[in-house]
C-alpha cells in the first residue's frame, strides 16, 4: 500500500522535473510543434499575408500536381541531387576517415582542418564557390586552361550548373567523416589480428571487417545525408538562385521563392508537406531495408 506521504514525495518530483524542462516544452510547442501544425493547416489555404485566408481545401495540392510545370522540375532536380550526392558524400567521408584514422604525427591537426569547412558558414563558402567556378577569371578554368583544356561555363551552363553544385557539396563532409572515423575507432583491433593470421590482405580485412562493423554508422550517416540533401537552399539560392534554365531549381529553394518571392503561404506551405512526406518516406525505406545489411554486435536490428 502506497502511504500518502511517498505519493506527495512523487508528486512534488513530477512537478519538480516538469517545472525544469518547462522551457524546453515551451520552445518545443511555440517554435516546433506550432509552426508544423500551422503549415498544414495553411497548406489548405490561400493566403498572401495581407488579404484574408480563403479556404480552399485540396486546390494547392492539385495544382502543383496538375499545372505546376515548376513543382516537377525542382523535384526532379533535388531527386537527383540526392541521388548523386548521397552516395558521394559518403565514400569521400569514409575515404577521409580511413586518412585520419592512420597513426601519424600531427594528426589531430589534419582532423581539425578537415572538419572546419563543415561549420563555415554557407554563404561564405557560396561565395567563394562563385569565384572559384566563374568561366572567365575562376580558379577552375584558369587551372584547365594551363594544360589547354577549355573549362565549361560551369554555374552559367544548364549541363554542367546541378553536377557543379553536386561537386561543391563535398566541402561539408568532414562532420560525416568524424562520425566515421568514431566508427572506426570502435572497431576490435582484434578482429584485424585474427584476420591477419588467417592470411587476409587488408583489401580483405576492409571488406570482411571495417564495412560490416560501419553498417550501423554507415545507417546513420546515409539518413543525415538524406535530409540534408532534400533540405538543400543555401548554396542554391546565393550561387544560381534557380540557375540557367531552372537547371538548379532546388524543390526548397522553389519552396522559398512561392513564399516570400510571390507570398503564396498557403502553396508554400503544401510544398513544405510534400517535401517532408518524400524525405520521410525515403528515411523510412532506408530504416526498413537496414534489416538486410546492417550488422549490430548485439544481435539482430529488428
Amino acid at each position: 500500500m502506497i502511504r500518502p506521504s511517498n505519493l506527495n514525495t512523487k508528486w512534488k518530483d513530477s512537478f519538480t522535473f516538469y517545472l525544469l524542462i518547462s522551457p524546453w516544452l515551451i520552445g518545443l510547442v511555440v517554435f516546433t510543434l506550432g509552426p508544423i501544425l500551422g503549415s498544414l493547416i495553411l497548406s489548405f489555404y490561400q493566403w498572401d499575408l495581407i488579404s484574408p485566408a480563403k479556404f480552399v481545401g485540396l486546390r494547392n495540392f492539385r495544382e502543383m500536381l496538375t499545372v505546376d510545370p515548376l513543382f516537377w522540375q525542382s523535384l526532379k532536380v533535388t531527386v537527383i541531387y540526392v541521388l548523386f550526392r548521397v552516395p558521394l558524400a559518403l565514400i569521400t567521408a569514409l575515404l577521409l576517415a580511413l586518412m585520419m584514422n592512420q597513426k601519424v604525427p600531427g594528426i589531430g591537426i589534419f582532423r581539425t582542418i578537415f572538419y572546419l569547412p563543415s561549420v563555415v558558414s554557407g554563404v561564405a563558402v557560396s561565395m567563394l564557390w562563385i569565384w572559384v567556378f566563374n568561366p572567365n577569371f575562376g580558379l577552375a578554368n584558369g587551372v584547365l586552361g594551363f594544360f589547354g583544356i577549355p573549362g565549361p561555363g560551369w554555374f552559367t551552363s544548364t549541363g554542367w550548373a546541378l553536377p557543379t553544385m553536386i561537386l561543391t557539396s563535398l566541402y561539408s563532409v568532414g562532420s560525416t567523416a568524424i562520425i566515421f572515423l568514431a566508427g572506426l575507432k570502435n572497431v576490435p583491433e582484434s578482429l584485424y589480428e585474427a584476420a591477419e593470421l588467417d592470411g587476409a590482405s587488408k583489401l580483405q580485412q576492409f571488406f570482411t571487417i571495417t564495412i560490416p562493423q560501419l553498417t550501423p554508422t554507415i545507417l546513420f550517416n546515409v539518413i543525415m545525408l538524406l535530409i540534408s540533401s532534400f533540405q538543400a537552399f543555401t548554396e542554391a539560392l546565393i550561387i544560381t538562385n534557380g540557375g540557367p534554365v531552372n537547371s538548379t531549381m532546388f524543390f526548397n529553394l522553389y519552396l522559398y521563392q512561392n513564399a516570400f518571392a510571390y507570398s503564396r503561404f498557403g502553396y508554400a506551405s503544401a510544398l513544405s508537406w510534400v517535401l517532408f512526406t518524400l524525405t520521410l518516406l525515403c528515411a523510412l525505406y532506408t530504416f526498413r531495408s537496414s534489416r538486410k545489411w546492417v550488422y549490430y554486435e548485439g544481435g539482430d536490428a529488428s
